[in-house]
């Protein structure tokens, strides 16, 4: 076999320790729970994780670490994306494996939570996320800043709306000392100093 015939392969992710799961059916309009899967330290199958990239597409290649047998292959299709997260968990996530034409559905389980987040970075959004919310109006931004000199007011409820003049706090005492607090919040004296020197 010629050199330039092999074709060249980007290593895109490598994840050393991941768990294999078999997962029950999923119910109607409901996610996947980790929970579901029973006990998650005895796990079906466990290896390592490459996302190996070529030039006919990417894929996630579940392999054994010391001999590199596959275990299973999931190519990735940003229209058909083949990894979908549960909802107990950021640990584990589920994930469409093909082989001849059949499909099987595993969980998959990350030892680490770091490994985990690395793996989710390294996933593109998917179509919906790229597309801008309904509910954002489009359309130039608006300034409601205020210019030089505009003021506003608020008015509380239950308060009798007066303006504030010198010698009146927001409390509507009077910031004058008199030696009584006339009907608004008491203050209080700081408290003393420690005495001690630091």
């Amino acid at each position: 076999m010629d050199v330039l015939d092999e074709e060249v392969e980007s290593i895109l992710y490598i994840a050393r320790e991941i768990s294999v799961y078999k997962i029950p059916h999923l119910k109607a309009n409901e996610g996947h729970r980790a929970n579901d899967w029973g006990d998650l330290a005895q796990p079906l199958w466990k290896g390592r994780l490459r996302i190996v990239e070529k030039s006919n597409g990417a894929a996630l290649m579940f392999e054994d670490a010391q001999t590199e047998l596959v275990f299973a292959r999931a190519p990735y299709d940003a229209l058909k994306p083949c990894v979908e997260s549960v909802l107990d968990s950021s640990r584990y996530f589920v994930i469409r494996v093909e082989d001849s034409g059949k499909k099987a559905y595993i969980g998959m389980g990350f030892a680490e939570r770091t490994d985990s987040f690395d793996f989710t970075a390294l996933s593109p959004p998917s179509p919906d996320e790229e597309t801008p919310s309904p509910h954002i109006p489009v359309g130039p931004k608006k300034d409601y800043s205020l210019k030089e000199g505009q003021t506003f007011s608020i008015s509380i409820p239950g308060k009798a709306s007066k303006l504030l003049t010198p010698g009146t706090s927001l409390l509507g005492s009077s910031t004058q000392s008199t030696g009584s607090s006339g009907g608004g919040v008491p203050l209080l004296p700081p408290p003393p100093s420690s005495g001690r020197k630091k």
